[in-house]
């Protein structure tokens, strides 16, 4: 998505129409999804879960997308992506003010993931605020017409523009609101793909609304050349249709920890897609920068791990406990069935 995007706006398409294309498109695919998959077991619709649906939209999908595209347009792949590793470490800041986490800065575990947030924090700051020496590693051999193209129409990668930086981390906040949000409408109406349906119809409406006010002529809204229209769909089904239910299925089965720890791989496939593809040179800063991040996030995933242990240490003892009792009982019975005997 990073790659197809940015390709799509160096060639003069404008951020604010292709987050609109994607919301269409996306809610085209997973509008009949919803329907189907979810028919005769959705609860009913409240003004409250409306309300909280509304809220997600804005959050999670108009602004986040908004100034994430706006973001990447005016800075690169890799710098948006290893932006976007921040954000556990926001929506645990969050949680814990909402009172969703608890910090436990007693505990070994609550220790990681706050160091774990700053380091975070001081690698996004690094990778923001410093360019540094370009580190030398050639050329890739792969030559595409397509870059070149895009290139040519680009304004520059913008990658000393403090600007871009600054809206994906924007970004990653308004993603972490919406993880809160969803937190307390998943209890009300569990839905989740009626509810994110329901959410990208809200979303289609703000962003073409928004778009045709930022950008009021139709030709702008050509989804040529090709790369726009390609751009567009991927974002839209593959993206937020079927990674959204392929993470679902992921979570159901090992949890949100294990999808999350795979997180920071994404940092490391757009940086050589990038190199490849974009002939996007990697600078000092970006990989200082890069690194610190996912130290930060595993600090953070591996506190929320130890502190999940911790949790259900109590509870295997419990269980060891009543198996002993159990065992005892019966050894009780045994002796008692053997004095009847000998009786």
């Amino acid at each position: 998505m990073n790659i197809f995007s940015k390709l799509a706006m160096d060639t003069g398409m404008n951020p604010y129409i292709h987050v609109a294309y994607r919301q269409i498109f996306a809610f085209l695919f997973l509008a009949p999804v919803a329907f189907f998959v979810e028919r005769g077991k959705r609860p009913p619709m409240t003004m409250t879960v409306l309300f909280q649906v509304f809220l997600s939209s804005i959050f999670g999908l108009t602004m986040n997308q908004i100034t994430y595209f706006v973001g990447l347009k005016n800075s690169t792949p890799t710098i948006a992506c290893a932006l976007s590793n921040l954000l556990p470490a926001i929506t645990f800041v969050l949680a814990v003010i909402f009172k969703q986490e608890k910090a436990r800065l007693k505990t070994l575990g609550g220790v990681a993931k706050l160091m774990g947030t700053l380091v975070g924090v001081a690698g996004a700051m690094l990778l923001s605020l410093y360019h540094g020496p370009v580190i030398p590693i050639g050329e890739p051999g792969i030559h595409l017409r397509v870059p070149d193209n895009a290139a040519n129409g680009s304004n520059g990668p913008g990658h000393a523009n403090i600007v871009g930086p600054l809206l994906v981390i924007i970004s990653a906040l308004t993603w972490a609101i919406w993880f809160i949000i969803q937190a307390k409408m998943g209890d009300a109406y569990p839905a989740p793909y009626s509810s994110s349906a329901l959410m990208l119809s809200m979303s289609t409406i703000q962003c073409t609304i928004f778009g045709a006010i930022m950008v009021p002529h139709a030709r702008e809204w050509a989804l040529y050349p090709g790369i726009r229209a390609v751009a567009s769909v991927y974002g839209g089904v593959v993206c937020s249709g079927i990674g959204v239910c392929m993470m679902s299925w992921c979570i159901q089965r090992k949890g949100p920890l294990f999808v999350s720890v795979f997180s920071p791989l994404l940092l490391v496939i757009v940086a050589a897609l990038s190199w490849a593809l974009l002939r996007e040179k990697l600078y000092l800063g970006t990989l200082l920068g890069s690194v610190l991040i996912v130290i930060g996030l595993y600090s953070v995933l591996w506190g929320k791990s130890k502190e999940i242990e911790e949790v259900q240490q109590p509870l295997k003892e419990l269980q060891q406990v009543t198996k002993e009792d159990i065992e005892m009982h019966k050894e009780l019975q045994e002796v008692t069935k053997d004095d009847m005997e000998m009786h």
